[in-house]
């Protein structure tokens, strides 16, 4: 006689190995894990006016520095520093779970591309964005991408009929900089012609300019010049970020300052809180300070307002 044995302990709990480790497929470099929800909770560290957030990929490699969503990968059995610039996470299925979860969803603006660049390299290969574009457009949701890279040029049309906004990163335009806490990430100078290319292409553009770096991007002349570029690119809106450093973050950013800039260390130790917030006074005169540079270049200044539509409702099958 055969007998049917339940096991005591899942198995899926008394595996000790990473969580990505247990439940993503490698393929061609990338760990494809399937997620069980898509619409998430955008971290405060992120800066930015959305609530909640859909992201394709965990994970980026742009590689930058002061990303703020680098703790995401410790959920994972990650780490948040090379692994979350080399061992990108991707959710195949996020399209399919978007659908369903936007016919519950309340008409909330939704964030695109928080846990890691949605036009990063993978997209490339996986081409998941259309059919996140696509769902969303098809329940009114109103959403924001949130990119550093011209492959959303290509999907400029769609995000144009969806009513779509893009907010393209360029936080300064010293190149130096750039090459040393955004490694992987197009220059500004590519960024500045992206956003041109945007906004002939119909697409409403603002530009983060995020994050600011205190005592490395903050001097008057960095902000002026940055501006000044922005502004010439035909953007209307700037939103100036200060950085963050949240856990994870922190850790990672503060390593490197020590090897590059170890004499600034003990200040940032000083403007910081525990939660990984800059002083309030020095945030209010840096967007302060960038505020006024937008007046005189004509652009508006600050994050725009939350935009909330009455969903649409699912269409009936013929029968």
């Amino acid at each position: 006689m055969g007998w049917d044995v339940l096991a005591l302990v899942d198995d899926e709990a008394a595996d000790d190995r990473p969580l990505i480790e247990r439940r993503a497929v490698v393929r061609g470099g990338f760990y494809e894990m399937q997620a069980r929800t898509v619409i998430e909770r955008v971290p405060p560290a992120a800066g930015i006016v959305q609530e909640w957030a859909v992201s394709p990929y965990r994970g980026c490699a742009h590689a930058c520095r002061g990303c703020g969503a680098r703790a995401g990968h410790r959920r994972l059995g990650l780490g948040a520093g090379a692994d979350f610039d080399e061992r990108i996470v991707v959710r195949p299925n996020v399209v399919e779970r978007l659908r369903a979860e936007l016919g519950r969803w309340d008409g909330q603006e939704l964030a695109v591309g928080v846990g890691g660049d949605c036009y990063q390299a993978a997209e490339e290969t996986y081409r998941l964005m259309p059919g996140v574009i696509g769902a969303l457009a098809a329940s009114g949701t109103p959403f924001t991408v949130y990119t550093k890279s011209a492959l959303v040029l290509r999907d400029a049309p769609l995000l144009a009929r969806a009513g779509a906004r893009v907010a393209v990163s360029i936080a300064f335009v010293d190149e130096r900089i750039r090459r040393a806490v955004e490694p992987g990430a197009p220059s500004a100078q590519a960024r500045l012609e992206l956003v041109s290319a945007l906004v002939e292409a119909g697409v409403e553009c603002r530009v983060l300019m995020a994050p600011v770096l205190p005592l490395l991007s903050d001097a008057a002349d960095q902000l002026g010049a940055t501006v000044r570029r922005i502004a010439a690119t035909g953007a209307r809106v700037v939103e100036p970020v200060v950085l963050r450093l949240p856990a994870g973050t922190r850790e990672w950013y503060l390593e490197w300052l020590g090897r590059a800039h170890p004499a600034l260390v003990e200040r940032y130790e000083e403007l910081y809180d525990r939660a990984g917030s800059p002083s309030e006074g020095y945030e209010r005169r840096i967007t302060g300070q960038i505020a006024q540079l937008c007046r005189a270049y004509g652009m508006e200044c600050g994050a725009p307002a939350p935009v909330r539509r009455e969903p649409r409702a699912a269409q009936l099958a013929l029968v």
